[in-house]
């Protein structure tokens, strides 16, 4: 059952030993971890700017890709505009060029799960955004159809990366007053991304060579990127894990922790920032993250209850038919006449900003009305909209607006639930030793089902037709929405050692 977190516990595992003996060893003074009269941040909003905005790129890079990648292909495979004589693709290798940054990003996921919690939060992505870059490249003056595949797999290697670090270096890094904005605003950055993907993809569809122009438009942002997250400092918690496990010196470590709050929080926080580095590695300490992280661990305790969680979570966000009725949204509308043409750029541009309006409100009411009754309610109206998409192709097609209502409920609904709060979730849940881990497994999870998802969809569309097809993802949606209420638990306004302590 899902954690109320205005409950309060008395029992021992509610508290933490914190203050300093002289010798430097945490004192038997013991407080409450998670405070009735809990304490908020002290942290200046235009210092948590940037540590949010050069991780988000990652997520901006990723969402460009996709919106760039659909007019990508159609520009490629024109005769009098591909600007190459082996634009004569197959359908297979069409669908390479698409799919080839999603398998470079499952690959990005498996490496993440090794060098994460080594390397830690801000240096994966740097790698990630040199991959980016080295990807872009490639693929924006291939010369030839195998070197233009290396560059997409090497540009997915980078996504996979960074949709693994930045919900991690966020979350890590933002005050508990607004992580859940912040997090949730990585997603609004994504679909920003498809959004200016589509958009620069319709501007160069029509030049020579315009393919060239869309992949390397996202060359820049990836040297920001890159040159922004060297400059940011490490994060905090991940220095004071090195600490606690002895994977560095102590004192050194301490200084750089409380130098990288300061960063992050502003002038506001200097004074309280010692403070709240042996806070920090009090909490650490009384959770269990002084010893070292074993692979047994992800599937035992309170990590494996985050690997229900966080996976089930980004599971259903995936086999709830996202990847699909966007995949439809195309026909769907020019059937009811919003594209006389069949440009399918536009109708991805009109899709692509209900998506950003939608996530624009999750961003701003998350942290107010909390992670699990967004959830509730945006699944609930997914599972109307699926059984209203079913209807129309079983029952209703000569009222396309019935297609229409429920392809817009369907994003909308999607945009303010699993969009943006599966990434939130995932980025908080897992303890702090294993959260590299766990989360890049959730990571792998997340674009394994995508492929998955993708590749069996015009198949299972032949074999049982849309109607049916969708009717299935509404069954599938019932079933994510007694996942929610009974597993998810809700984590607004906690800290992450706090959500931790909780989950014991």
């Amino acid at each position: 059952m899902a954690f109320d977190p205005e409950q309060q516990s008395t029992s021992s595992s509610d508290f933490v030993e914190v203050g300093k003996s002289s010798s430097g060893e945490i004192s038997a003074e013991r407080e409450p971890l998670i405070k009735e009269n809990h304490i908020l941040e002290n942290y200046s909003v235009v210092s948590a700017i940037l540590p949010f905005l050069f991780p988000a790129l990652g997520g901006l890079l990723y969402g460009y890709e996709i919106g760039a990648t659909s007019c990508a292909t159609i520009s490629l495979q024109s005769p009098s505009l591909s600007g190459v004589s082996w634009y004569n693709l197959s359908s297979l290798d069409v669908g390479l060029v698409t799919s080839g940054s999603l398998y470079g990003a499952l690959f990005g996921s498996i490496v993440a799960f090794s060098i994460a919690d080594v390397i830690g939060r801000r240096k994966e992505l740097i790698l990630a955004a040199f991959l980016y870059l080295v990807g872009a490249v490639l693929t924006a003056l291939a010369p030839i159809y195998f070197a233009l595949i290396i560059g997409r797999v090497t540009y997915g290697v980078g996504v996979g990366l960074a949709m693994h670090a930045a919900p991690m270096y966020i979350a890590e890094t933002a005050p508990s007053q607004i992580r859940g904005q912040l997090v949730s605003l990585k997603e609004f950055f994504i679909v920003l991304g498809m959004v200016g993907g589509y958009g620069i993809g319709s501007l160069t569809v029509n030049i020579l060579s315009g393919w060239r122009y869309m992949y390397a438009t996202s060359v820049p942002l990836a040297v920001v990127m890159g040159i922004g997250m060297w400059w940011l400092p490490a994060s905090p918690r991940w220095l004071l894990l090195r600490v606690i496990q002895g994977k560095g010196n102590v004192e050194n470590q301490k200084e750089a922790a409380i130098k990288s709050l300061c960063r992050l929080r502003g002038p506001a926080f200097v004074d309280s920032a010692a403070g709240q580095v042996d806070e920090i590695l009090a909490e650490l300490s009384f959770v269990g993250e002084d010893k070292e992280a074993t692979f047994g661990e992800l599937f035992q305790g309170k990590c494996s209850k985050a690997l229900i969680i966080g996976g089930g979570l980004v599971l259903f966000q995936q086999i709830t038919g996202q990847p699909s009725v966007l995949y439809y949204a195309p026909s769907i509308l020019q059937t009811a006449g919003f594209s006389a043409a069949g440009d399918a750029t536009r109708v991805s541009i009109l899709l692509g900003l209900l998506k950003l309006i939608m996530t624009g409100i999750a961003v701003v009411v998350i942290d107010r009305l909390g992670r699990r009754p967004l959830l509730l309610g945006g699944v609930g109206g997914m599972v109307v909209s699926l059984f209203l998409l079913g209807s129309y192709y079983i029952f209703f097609s000569a009222s396309p607006v019935v297609a229409v209502v429920a392809l817009l409920l369907y994003v909308g609904c999607y945009q303010l639930s699993f969009g943006p709060i599966g990434w939130l979730m995932i980025s908080e849940i897992f303890p702090l030793k294993l959260r590299g881990r766990g989360l890049s497994i959730a990571v792998l999870v997340n674009f394994g089902a995508n492929a998955i998802v993708t590749f069996s969809f015009s198949p299972l569309k032949e074999l049982l037709g849309a109607g049916i097809l969708f009717f299935g993802f509404g069954v599938i949606c019932v079933l994510s929405l007694v996942f929610i209420f009974f597993i998810v638990p809700e984590t607004k306004g906690l800290t992450l050692e706090e959500i931790e302590a909780k989950c014991l």
